[in-house]
């Protein structure tokens, strides 16, 4: 599965970062907290979070994560866009509430096989 995939699937928004959605999806993983995304997010799995701005990018470049996808309607700041373009790391966006989304991709990512 690539990030393309997640977005047709699941209908979400591409706000920046186009380039990188044929990145390989490998996971899923939730959290607000930048340090424990840091310390416990892999490799190519999506990042479900609601925030917005350019330290998400930092982060989700430092781990080589596939995409990050922001919940509850939430579009990423201008700088978190402007740093998504450049690393080719996609923000990806949804109405959907955290809860939802996570067990949406949870079930997507077992039918796939990749959990």
């Amino acid at each position: 599965m690539i990030v393309s995939d997640l977005i047709k699937e699941f209908g979400l928004t591409t706000y920046s970062g186009e380039q990188g959605v044929d990145r390989k999806v490998t996971g899923g993983y939730a959290s607000d907290l930048l340090s424990d995304v840091m310390g416990h997010a892999r490799e190519g799995q999506v990042w479900i979070t609601l925030q917005t701005h350019k330290n998400v990018m930092a982060i989700a470049s430092l781990k080589d994560l596939a995409a990050v996808i922001l919940v509850k309607d939430n579009a990423p700041d201008e700088d978190a866009a402007r740093q998504s373009d450049e690393e080719g790391v996609p923000i990806l966006g949804t109405s959907r509430q955290t809860f939802e989304m996570v067990g949406e991709l949870y079930q997507a990512f077992r039918d796939h096989e990749i959990l």
